[in-house]
């Protein structure tokens, strides 16, 4: 059995696959993050005023993955060549 299959429907409704026992560490999240190149990463004072509107974003879910996307927000917000998912984009604000 999946873990897909072991959360009914109603447990995943809203986010794009993911269920309640899919979590991700901040070691997990940090050890991405270490393995982007600086040429393709945001700034610090960028990457932090995006995270700051992930995170008052209704649509995070587990404190780390975008429900519009699927998308870790900790690594998408330090790419350069990402946006926000989110249909009246967040960080277009920051």
């Amino acid at each position: 059995m999946t873990i897909t299959e072991s959360v009914s429907k109603r447990e995943r409704d809203g986010c794009k696959g993911c269920s309640a026992d899919v979590r991700v560490t901040d070691e997990q999240i940090q050890r991405l993050l270490s393995k982007l190149k600086p040429e393709v990463c945001v700034s610090d004072a960028l990457y932090a005023k995006r995270l700051d509107a992930c995170g008052s974003c209704a649509s995070l879910s587990y404190g780390t993955t975008c429900m519009h996307c699927g998308c870790l927000v900790q690594v998408r917000a330090k790419l350069k060549d990402k946006g926000c998912p989110h249909p009246r984009s967040l960080w277009e604000v920051v």
